[in-house]
Parts: structure tokens; sequence; C-alpha cells
């Protein structure tokens, strides 16, 4: 894997995607980032406390904020309002289209700090904002394999070059399934779930080798391609090893691979001459989704085995 990267999001992006009002600040004053997922409400910031405090928040002032504000001095109101407009501060959202108090006007406008305005309710303009900031600032990487949605589950198809991924998710999107990204794929964990992407360059192309690069979309039409989906399952494929043990019954240990802090079940596929892999790959996919709807094959069978093993045994005292 490489490098993990931090995200951020530029204040003129967030303005843009939720249409807000600007108040105070000029077009300067929106190149600023916002590199924490998080909001706050400064109450303890407006009465004077500054321990503890992450000032690299966006600044949300609702109700009792604007009432809070009314029953302030002025000259309380310039000293307090510094706090929140310091150079660390992204900007601040007014909600409920509530007016600006003049005191915080006056401040931004000396400083060129941006306010924004919405008519959206204090705890909807926050769960909002914050499930943006979650999806663009979510922990990142970037993963070598081939993504794709297999009966509806996402699946990562890793191995080492040549191994024939991409051929394999040729043989895949024949057979009706979809593709998500080739050669490179670039993960996010948003919460407790792996998204996974391809970089713009690559989107929609498949490499073949002997062919070339294909236009997914062009050859197959549009369904067989998406632009992100989870992956919930990996299989890594591996030249076949005469001397390796290979899973047979598939009651042995779960294999999981972790990205991003998170364990995704795995599977390793043995691959030699011969092998359909991409009927072995949708196999395996049913397979995981009975699994996860509590149908485990591999204690049927050992169940079978056991009940076989105490006939054998009865049929043998009888015969004793």
């Amino acid at each position: 894997m490489s490098e993990k990267f931090e995200g951020k999001v530029m204040i003129k992006e967030a303005k843009e995607f939720f249409d807000y009002e600007q108040i105070t600040g000029d077009e300067e004053s929106l190149n600023r980032w916002i590199v924490v997922p998080d909001v706050n409400r400064p109450g303890l910031e407006l009465s004077g406390y500054e321990k503890l405090t992450e000032p690299r928040r966006v600044v949300i002032i609702g109700n009792k904020e604007q009432e809070y504000i009314s029953e302030m001095s002025e000259d309380l109101q310039r000293e307090r309002f510094k706090l929140i407009t310091d150079s660390l501060t992204p900007c601040i959202i007014i909600t409920r289209n509530f007016d600006c108090p003049e005191i915080l006007l006056e401040v931004a406008k000396e400083l060129n700090f941006p306010i924004f305005r919405t008519g959206s309710p204090t705890y909807r303009a926050m769960v909002d904002l914050i499930t943006f900031l979650d999806e663009r600032l979510a922990p990142s990487d970037s993963l070598h394999g081939v993504l794709m949605s297999v009966y509806g589950v996402g699946v990562l198809i890793t191995g080492e070059s040549g191994m024939g991924k991409s051929e394999i998710a040729l043989e895949l999107i024949k057979r009706g399934h979809v593709l998500i990204s080739d050669d490179r794929v670039d993960v996010k964990r948003i919460h407790n779930v792996i998204k996974g992407h391809p970089p713009e360059l690559l989107e929609g192309m498949l490499e073949i080798r002997g062919i070339g690069v294909i236009d997914v979309v062009k050859m197959f039409g549009a369904s067989a391609l998406l632009k992100s989906f989870n992956i919930t399952f990996i299989i890594n494929l591996e030249k076949f090893n005469g001397n390796s043990d290979y899973m047979r019954v598939g009651n042995e240990d779960n294999q999981f691979i972790n990205i991003l802090g998170l364990d995704v079940p795995s599977i390793t596929v043995p691959v030699k001459e011969g092998r359909s892999v991409a009927v072995i790959v949708e196999s395996a996919v049913t397979n995981f989704r009975l699994r996860e709807e509590g149908f485990n094959s591999a204690k049927e069978f050992e169940n079978r085995v056991l009940e076989y093993i105490k006939a054998e045994n009865a049929k043998n005292q009888e015969a004793n």
C-alpha cells in the first residue's frame, strides 16, 4: 500500500456545494482550508473559555448562540468574536437565515473573514456539513488491483502483475458483472465502510495485454461501469504452488486484509492453466454471500461427515 494522505476541502467548495449566502469576505477569503470533519457551536468560546478548543472547526451559530450574543455587551462581543475569527477558523455559518450580529459583521469585515448564511435549521446544517466533510476528508489510500461488482458484492481482485486480473475482469464484464476500476483503486474509509473508485485518468478503461486499452462503456454499454463501490470482499490471486496449503473444505480460519484500519474478508485463489478463474470468482462471491446470510457450506459438509461417521459406527456395533 502507498502512504496515506490527509484530505482537505477549500471553503469555496463547501460554499458552492451547499449554495451558502456569503455575508462577509471577498473571493480571497474563500481560499481557506477545512481540515477537520467537525463543527463547533461556540458557546464556551463566547463565554471566554479557550482551553481544549479545536480552532480548525467550522463555527455554527444557531438560535441559542444568537440569544446569548444579544445579552453580551458590545465590548465583550468584540473581545470574544476574536476567538472565533482567527486565522485557523475556516468560516462561520449562521443558520435559519438569522441576521449576522452587527459587531460580528464589523469584526469579520475588518479581517476579511468569511461568514455564510443558510436557511437550514441548525441541526440539519450541522449534519449535512459533517457528512460532506466526512466523505471529503476521509482517510485515503491507493491499492493495486481490480474492483468489480459481482452479484452486487464489491470484490477487490488482487495479485502480482501478470496474473491476468484485467483479463478476468473482462470475462466477468462479459458475464454481466460491473467494473469500477482496473489496475489502481483509490480507497477511502467512510465510517466503517471502505469505498473504492478509479483515478480520474483510468476511469472506464481496461488494459488487456496484447490488445491495449479498451473503453468499457463503448464496448459493453453504460451498465458495465460504476463510478464507485464499497469493498466488502477481497480475492487474492496467486500462482499455483503444489507445496502451498490452500483452503480445501472451507472451515479453516477466516482470512482478512486490513485496509485503513478495517479488516476486510479475503481468500486466496491459486491460478493455473485450465482453471476458469472468472467462474471461480463468481462461486467465491456466491459462497461469501451465503455465509453472510448464515449458510455455511463447509459447516454443512462437516456435519454430514460427522453424521456419516456416526451411522458407520452404529452399523459396526450392530454387526458385532
